[in-house]
């Protein structure tokens, strides 16, 4: 195998996990560079773990779990090659040593939830629809648990509130899905609606979160507004997990959900212990 077939086979590998649905991003940008790393050294022949793991050591990252990240790109590709070419080496899991666990996500508390959407209410110009627009998309963020991504891409077309529901377009794996709305959620966005519609101008293709000088809410933006809201409430990781993160929001939904979830679990079989003690005691 030649550099400039591995170079080939990164891009059919990239096109067949994209067809599946899933975000190659980060791998792509990863095993192009490792093609390229090939090429400069004039290897030939299919991948091995000698190369693989120098290239991952080339990381100019002073994080030691950079390279461990790297080289888990190359195994899985490797792993896809290795079927087709046997001849391919598979890096070993632990190689270059294990990366860190990821930390424990922050878990709101309602007080804190209370005093995010407080502070939001309070962001310049007062009384704007800047201020009710990052209450009611934080407030919509605690309510359903969606992506940061997925709530600034909403349209006013994917939010019925007749139906109480949200249609999300091309989400994680590029999958679209339906998420319905709790009523008092609903009752919120129609009064963020009419407070909008008194400033700006609104159409089913048009972006749901708007302000007065921008037509959606980017990604960066709300991160950005989300930090100056924490360094106001003064929210460190002293005492916490972590430093609060607009991310942990989500996280907490599904903990919630989650025990909701076990609680109901617990409720049947309850239910269905009693029903066969009682059929025992009929029978008898």
């Amino acid at each position: 195998m030649t550099d400039s077939n591995l170079r080939t086979h990164v891009e059919e590998y990239l096109s067949f996990r994209r067809g599946l649905g899933f975000d190659m991003r980060s791998a792509a940008c990863h095993l192009r560079n490792f093609a390229c790393y090939a090429e400069q050294i004039g290897h030939r022949g299919p991948i091995t773990v000698d190369l693989a793991t120098r290239w991952a050591l080339r990381s100019r990252s002073r994080d030691p779990a950079q390279a461990v990240r790297r080289l888990a790109f190359i195994r899985v590709f490797a792993r896809h090659r290795a079927l087709i070419d046997p001849a391919t080496e598979v890096p070993p899991v632990g190689l270059l040593g294990r990366a860190p666990r990821r930390r424990q996500p922050h878990i709101y508390s309602d007080a804190e939830i209370c005093s995010l959407l407080q502070q939001a209410s309070r962001m310049r110009p007062r009384g704007g629809l800047c201020a009710k627009t990052y209450v009611a998309f934080f407030a919509l963020l605690v309510s359903t648990g969606l992506r940061l991504s997925e709530a600034c891409r909403l349209t006013c077309g994917d939010v019925d509130l007749d139906r109480e529901l949200l249609t999300i377009r091309e989400g994680k794996f590029r999958k679209s899905r339906s998420v319905p709305l709790h009523r008092s959620t609903t009752r919120a966005l129609t009064l963020y609606v009419a407070e909008r519609d008194e400033v700006v101008r609104s159409d089913p293709s048009s972006f749901f979160f708007c302000t007065e000088r921008a037509s959606m809410l980017r990604r960066d933006t709300v991160q950005d507004a989300f930090g100056c809201i924490r360094r106001r409430l003064g929210w460190t990781a002293q005492g916490r997990a972590r430093r609060p993160r607009i991310h942990d929001i989500r996280q907490e939904v599904e903990l919630r959900q989650q025990i909701l979830l076990e609680t109901e679990r617990e409720r049947v079989l309850r239910v269905e212990l009693a029903d066969a003690r009682a059929g025992r005691l009929t029978a008898q």
